[in-house]
């Protein structure tokens, strides 16, 4: 555990049973996060990248105790807070909050914009009187762009941005140290996007929050974070702060995420594809490192380390055998 990071995790996993087991008998899991180590720094924005289905949505669920992990350790603030049931880590639950990527399944259809916003201070207890609580649900519509007369209104009669904005001011409700924003503008048109990105990041700076940001977007990851996580078959393959991790990917995985991105205007230049293939069922992931199927570089070690993060220079790190030891790669 480092003391300095405000929520962290240390080998951290979950994967989830399945009800067939295989011809000799063996339980089988899906084994969505494995051994996965991060920390998330005070006032900072942590991007958490990845394709579908790698893993990055599960890990934020787990941290926030949503999933009860299979393995490791979940710490706030220096606490082990892993084996704490629910009623002893409700109160951690004010400074930890999420927000889902669906605005339209995340909110309750039957309870009105007002009661939505309050409903996290009232299991808190920290609504305070019924003045107490409008004044507070009015403020917290006000600053994420909402108009004080929704407050009588139901989901079904907003936008998804405007779900979007419900579902910040619910998060902000009970004033947290940290949000986990699960792909929060994927369901979102372009424009709309760009409003939900710009107001995280006022939000952040007026009340001084930290950040996960989870998204398979790397141009949105590019816009908000200070540092990248990027994830591969339920592990992290690479992190860095964000500037050095654009300039110079280490992974091949990283590097074919970068290559990927669409560029808009004048001609297109002629990218290598470098993520050639399909990802590997998490059930039966490939033995020693999990991108070994799908890299060029791959060597016969591949096929039989784990590759663990090693730094890679100042806050550099990577999880891959050759990084750094291959003109190819580095």
């Amino acid at each position: 555990m480092t003391s300095d990071y405000l929520m962290e995790a240390e080998n951290l996993s979950m994967w989830f049973p399945l009800k067939k087991r295989d011809r000799n008998g063996k339980r089988r899991y899906v084994k969505a996060v494995s051994d996965v180590s991060f920390g998330v720094h005070g006032g900072e924005t942590l991007g958490i990248v990845g394709e579908s289905g790698c893993g990055k949505s599960t890990l934020g669920r787990t941290m926030v105790k949503l999933l009860k992990p299979s393995g490791g350790n979940i710490y706030f603030e220096r606490q082990d807070v892993t084996s704490w049931d629910e009623r002893r880590f409700r109160p951690i639950r004010r400074h930890v909050q999420i927000m889902f990527q669906d605005p339209y399944a995340s909110l309750n259809p039957r309870m009105t914009v007002g009661d939505i916003i309050a409903e996290p201070l009232d299991i808190q207890g920290m609504s305070g009187n019924k003045k107490i609580r409008l004044e507070k649900i009015v403020y917290l519509m006000e600053i994420c762009g909402l108009d004080k007369s929704y407050i009588t209104r139901y989901p079904h009669e907003f936008s998804g941005g405007q779900r979007q904005r419900i579902g910040i001011a619910r998060a902000l409700s009970v004033g947290p140290k940290l949000i986990f924003c699960d792909e929060p503008v994927s369901a979102l048109d372009v424009s709309i996007q760009a409003q939900i990105i710009n107001l995280l990041i006022d939000l952040k700076k007026s009340f001084g929050l930290s950040l996960v940001f989870i998204s398979h977007d790397l141009s949105v990851v590019n816009h908000i974070s200070d540092r990248v996580c990027v994830m591969y078959l339920g592990r992290v393959v690479e992190t860095a702060e964000k500037t050095e991790l654009f300039k110079n990917p280490l992974h091949p995985y990283t590097q074919g995420l970068l290559a990927s991105i669409p560029e808009i205007g004048g001609d297109l230049p002629d990218k290598e594809n470098l993520l050639e293939g399909e990802i590997p069922s998490p059930v039966n992931p490939p033995s020693g490192c999990p991108f070994n199927t799908r890299c060029k570089y791959a060597v016969r070690e591949c096929h039989e380390l784990v590759p663990e993060l090693r730094n890679s220079g100042g806050e550099h790190y990577t999880a891959c055998l050759l990084a750094g030891n291959n003109g190819g790669i580095a």
